[in-house]
């Protein structure tokens, strides 16, 4: 059975989590848990630290599993 992928989004940035490829490093989570919080629902949140510092921990995921991209201002 496939799980679908989580999205989470703020004004600037949107984060996604696939969990079929995760390896529960647990890196995010010890390393930023106001963002990453492992015993709340959602447990992604965006408002628990700046962009930078969330951008900054996604790109250390060992598995690929959180993802992050800039939304797209629209004039």
């Amino acid at each position: 059975m496939e799980t679908n992928a989580n999205i989470f989004s703020n004004t600037d940035i949107t984060v996604t989590y696939k969990p079929c490829i995760c390896i529960h490093a647990e890196r995010c989570a010890r390393q930023l848990s106001n963002v990453f919080r492992d015993s709340v629902i959602p447990w992604i949140n965006l408002e628990g630290a700046s962009n930078k510092e969330i951008i900054k921990q996604v790109k250390k995921c060992p598995s690929g599993a959180l993802q992050f991209y800039y939304n797209r201002k629209v004039a």
